[in-house]
């Protein structure tokens, strides 16, 4: 069995896949930092994102939504000046934002993001990379949805890759020995 090629031979791209993508996660705080992290690679590699993502948690306070929903313009300047960081002000003042998005969301995130696919992460069947979608209608309704309630750079694509990430779809191609490990942990059988 192969891993997914996506993973490539990067062992930071290795690890990550081997021990992290695809696995469910439920836990409201992290599926909000994924997201954030997701739309701070929007035109860029994952693998960026990825070697900074420890300076990411210690620039936005460990990414705790309550904490960045108070920030404004002065938090701002700093993250900006902050060299270890994807600096672009866009992409700050969305997770500002977002960060208010998610604390005025009404319900725990965990529960509104699992409920688009009834509790259940969707398990495809995919041969190859080339079979994996940038976007599905769901991830699309899952966008438009994140953008109602005011979140910003959650587009289908970012939410599509997000969804994969944190295992709400497991799309690891059939041939990868994650893609059954990761039904497992889902509770389900690929």
């Amino acid at each position: 069995m192969t891993r997914c090629a996506w993973a490539g031979t990067d062992p930071v791209y290795i690890a990550y896949h081997d021990t992290e993508w695809g696995v469910p996660e439920w836990d409201a705080r992290a599926l909000w930092e994924k997201l954030i992290l997701d739309g701070f690679q929007a035109g860029l590699s994952w693998i960026t994102i990825l070697k900074r993502r420890d300076n990411f948690r210690a620039a936005f306070a460990g990414f705790e939504p309550e904490v960045i929903a108070g920030w404004s313009e002065p938090e701002v300047e700093r993250l900006l000046a902050d060299p270890g960081i994807i600096r672009h002000r866009g992409k700050i003042e969305a997770t500002i934002g977002n960060a208010r998005a998610y604390c005025e969301l009404g319900q725990d995130f965990s529960d509104w993001c699992w409920s688009y696919v009834d509790g259940v992460p969707i398990q495809t069947d995919r041969e190859s990379q080339a079979d994996v979608p940038a976007f599905t209608p769901l991830s699309t309704q899952m966008s438009k949805d994140l953008k109602k309630a005011g979140f910003r750079f959650c587009g289908p694509t970012i939410v599509y890759a997000w969804m994969q990430a944190c295992g709400l779809v497991n799309d690891h191609v059939t041939e990868c020995p994650r893609r059954e490990d990761c039904a497992a942990m889902a509770g389900t059988a690929a």
